[in-house]
């Protein structure tokens, strides 16, 4: 009996932290010293408010801090010296931002094998571990950024009074500037994923050159 009321007591207090830590990582995001966005996204037809700097094409890329699966914080400068492509979902819960996911995940082995490829959401990393278990998501790294919301900050996308990112995309190069930029118009649509990948490609043109003919060369042996 003693052994069971302790065993409660334990289950107990692990639902409640665990209900704690959900509270303060998915509670909506509002900061009025900000910078404000309110017409580059809608949604329902409506323009979303963005809280954070906007950043641009030919601009350094901010670093920022995320954390991994295990709660270990992750860093853009950890990728320093090479090509990075950040797909930027509001829910991997939801249908597009499955599809985006696995999309790019996919494509990984159509890249040059020295690329960076990230997803950063604002799920929780349990979440984000149990969609990767359940969808096979094993080219990426999945990251979120519930804990600081740094780098939704630092990039522009949090969406005011939902504490959740908007639909994009970025490509820094291996200089650290920015080289692509898509912040999806309407946040329940498809971002471009051709132009996006065209753009990584043309980063590492000899790379990928030199992957497509080794490829031709082993298939026809």
């Amino acid at each position: 009996m003693k052994f069971s009321n302790l065993f409660l007591t334990f289950s107990l207090i692990f639902t409640l932290n665990a209900f704690t830590i959900f509270q303060i990582s998915a509670s909506p995001f509002h900061d009025d010293n900000l910078q404000q966005t309110t017409n580059l996204v809608t949604a329902n037809n409506k323009f979303i408010t963005l809280l954070g700097t906007q950043v641009d094409v030919g601009q350094k890329a901010p670093d920022f801090k995320v954390v991994n699966g295990n709660f270990a914080p992750v860093s853009l400068s950890e990728f320093s010296g090479k090509n990075v492509l950040i797909s930027v979902v509001p829910s991997l819960d939801t249908g597009v931002c499955s599809v985006q996911t696995k999309r790019f995940n996919d494509e990984v082995t159509n890249l040059p094998q020295d690329i960076v490829m990230l997803t950063i959401s604002n799920d929780l990393p349990f979440a984000q571990k149990r969609f990767c278990k359940i969808e096979n998501i094993d080219k990426l790294e999945v990251l979120s950024d519930s804990v600081w919301r740094d780098f939704g900050k630092s990039y522009g996308l949090l969406i005011k009074d939902m504490g959740l990112l908007t639909r994009a995309i970025f490509i820094i190069d291996s200089s650290g500037m920015i080289a692509y930029k898509e912040i999806v118009a309407d946040i329940s649509k498809h971002p471009d994923y051709e132009l996006a990948l065209s753009t990584m490609k043309a980063l590492s043109p000899v790379k990928v050159l030199t992957e497509e003919i080794t490829q031709k060369e082993k298939s026809t042996k």
